[in-house]
């Protein structure tokens, strides 16, 4: 009877720095998708509906990067001392192998000391449980789950629910 209160709007935050040109374009997609048809060239599709926060210049706090670990694709195993470099980048200020972070809290430490050392940009699509690091590639598949949700080829039991408190 109620169903409809059930739907949310997606939550998609971005960790940007304008310095870096994957995240230019990833932000540029996101607003893109935002304001105009979706998918593009498809003048018959409304835009995409989700709530958009534009974090710039600012790491991840260590809190907020065990999640986005978490919801990574690549990176399974949260609890290995080698995941956080899934978010290191290859740029000439991250630190050699030996010397990179093994930890959250470490790898917001080389973040605020050395920004382009972190993979640019992150984006979080907090409500689905999904991320991307480091491409503008990546960000199309959350484009595309959010379109499908949109176009109901994905149920909403089907979407991530976080377990909480009143789950």
């Amino acid at each position: 009877m109620f169903s409809a209160f059930k739907k949310s709007i997606s939550q998609i935050s971005i960790f940007h720095n304008p310095s870096s040109p994957p995240s230019t374009k990833a932000l540029a997609m996101l607003r893109a998708a935002l304001s105009s048809p979706y998918p593009p060239g498809t003048a018959s599709s409304s835009p995409l509906n989700f709530n958009l926060e534009v974090i710039e210049n600012t790491p991840p706090t260590a809190d907020q990067i065990r999640t986005i670990l978490s919801y990574l694709p690549r990176v399974r195993d949260i609890d290995d001392p080698h995941h956080v470099a899934a978010l290191i980048s290859s740029h000439p200020s991250a630190p050699s192998l030996p010397d990179r972070p093994h930890s959250p809290e470490g790898l917001v430490r080389l973040a605020q000391k050395s920004p382009l050392a972190l993979k640019w940009p992150i984006v979080v699509d907090w409500t689905s449980g999904r991320a991307s690091a480091g491409d503008s590639e990546s960000v199309k598949d959350i484009l595309e789950y959010l379109r499908k949700k949109r176009d109901g080829e994905v149920k909403e039991e089907e979407d991530y629910k976080p377990k909480g408190w009143f789950s």
